[in-house]
């Protein structure tokens, strides 16, 4: 019996396959990866001496590092960062040597079909965490309003389903909007990544039942935090088809249940923006 593919499982359609995976790829290999490996203070610290100056290569630990990111084994990846350092190897060096080529490995993976979207969104996630411990963070995006609409798509603390938030976020792109998948699988790192940046719209894709539980909190917090003081947040994700839930319910604006009200709200709320 043939192997099906990630999308397949989730019952893409044939014609729509390609496309799909083509709009997944991108995501990966051209926003995912590259915003995990531009994190702020990356570039300034790669030029001092002490940096510059080494002959980097991957790590032995590499391999094990990569799969561990892959399976979701965060215990077993902080024990490999903790013994790196116990042996003296600067935050630099696990930048470099671990980190960045452990990332852009899942991207080539991904590119030859070697491993899932889930595969690659969860090894991502976890070196997230690292990056985090290490001392980096991104801040590189708009702090401003700017001439398009900024959307953040994410999913609620306890799961990471980013395959239907990636699918919306390819949308807004239609839309002609700026969006950032963001990778973050905590409410602390959800609230500094919408602080480090201006966002018009987040959107949080909801799977199961017990995220319901602490995302009025989520939403309060990231409204509370924004840049944007008339931040929209939209709800959306596989849940609110079983359960009846209105947005005042989680201080949110607005829950969408199909593609063409996601569409059509983003544009209700571009339209609303303050000029």
């Amino acid at each position: 019996m043939p192997k099906l593919n990630s999308l397949q499982r989730l019952n893409v359609p044939a014609s729509a396959n390609d496309e799909c995976k083509e709009s997944l790829h991108d995501v990966i290999v051209d926003q995912l990866i590259p915003r995990l490996l531009n994190s702020q203070n990356y570039s300034e610290r790669l030029v001092t001496p002490e940096v510059s100056g080494a002959n980097h290569g991957a790590l032995l630990e590499f391999s094990d590092f990569t799969d561990a990111c892959r399976q979701g084994d965060s215990l077993r990846v902080n024990q490999i960062v903790d013994s790196l350092i116990a042996q003296g190897l600067t935050q630099e060096r696990i930048f470099l040597d671990l980190i960045t080529p452990a990332a852009r490995h899942l991207g080539t993976l991904w590119d030859n079909d070697l491993c899932s979207f889930t595969d690659v969104t969860c090894g991502l996630a976890i070196m997230h965490h690292v990056i985090y411990r290490l001392g980096y963070e991104f801040r590189d995006g708009p702090h401003v309003r700017g001439e398009q609409t900024n959307v953040m798509m994410c999913c609620a603390p306890g799961s990471l389903h980013l395959l239907g938030a990636t699918i919306v976020g390819d949308l807004f792109r239609r839309e002609g909007a700026s969006v950032v998948i963001e990778i973050s699988s905590t409410q602390h790192e959800l609230v500094r990544a919408v602080a480090n940046e201006w966002f018009d719209v987040i959107g949080i894709s909801v799977a199961i039942e017990s995220q319901l539980l602490q995302l009025k909190s989520l939403v309060q917090e990231l409204k509370k935090s924004s840049g944007n003081p008339n931040v929209k947040v939209l709800l959306g994700g596989p849940i609110f088809m079983l359960v009846d839930a209105t947005a005042d319910m989680f201080d949110a604006d607005t829950i969408a249940k199909d593609a063409k009200e996601v569409v059509y709200l983003l544009k209700s709320f571009a339209a609303k923006q303050p000029t």
